[in-house]
């Protein structure tokens, strides 16, 4: 099912972040995805280091769709969800190829969902879809503004929603936002037609 959230507008890769309140968005969204969902899906999850993690299976659980750690030179495969490892930085390299590195934190953070969004919007340009959801920090603000930049599309969490609302208010501020959503409405568009609405709240 290819995701078009306009007529012109189909979108290849959905690259999500979050921290403070992101397992419990994250879950909500991946148990709504549809089996036969034609994007890639990459998650970055604000998490401490040298902890391994027990997110795909969490998180397998519940999706329809196979749920792994991305790895280091890993082709990209449309309808699996990937995850970023503990303590490495998640990038997509132009060739739609995953690459995982060690470089400082940013944001205080490593992985960090503005290395990941901001190399999507580069390999996929127009074709990826950003989604900010619950964080106490401000990262993915600048990675959702590349996405948006590039012709790509950035949709945000409704803070009113939001267990910690400081990420998702940070992106609004810094990236603006396509659409500003409720999970249920995120994964409602992400299943139906595909139509993006513009500037709503839901």
């Amino acid at each position: 099912m290819p995701i078009t959230p306009s007529s012109s507008h189909q979108i290849d890769l959905i690259v999500v972040g979050g921290s403070a309140g992101g397992i419990q968005a994250m879950s909500a969204l991946l148990a709504g995805l549809p089996a036969n969902l034609a994007a890639a899906v990459s998650l970055v999850l604000h998490m401490p280091p040298n902890r391994s993690s027990l997110l795909p299976e969490l998180f397998g659980r519940h999706c329809k769709l196979p749920v792994k750690e991305a790895e280091d030179k890993e082709p990209i495969v449309p309808g699996t969800v990937y995850l970023a490892s503990p303590d490495y930085h998640l990038l997509i390299e132009p060739e739609r190829h995953f690459s995982l590195s060690c470089d400082e934190p940013l944001n205080f953070s490593r992985p960090s969902i503005d290395v990941l969004f901001e190399s999507a919007a580069i390999a996929y340009g127009s074709k990826v879809l950003g989604i900010v959801l619950s964080g106490a920090n401000s990262d993915g603000a600048a990675g959702l503004k590349a996405i948006r930049n590039g012709g790509g599309l950035g949709w945000v969490q409704d803070p009113d929603e939001a267990q910690a609302a400081v990420m998702p208010l940070a992106a609004i501020k810094h990236a603006g936002a396509d659409s500003v959503l409720t999970l249920g409405k995120m994964v409602e568009l992400l299943t139906g037609a595909g139509m993006v609405p513009k500037e709503i709240k839901a």
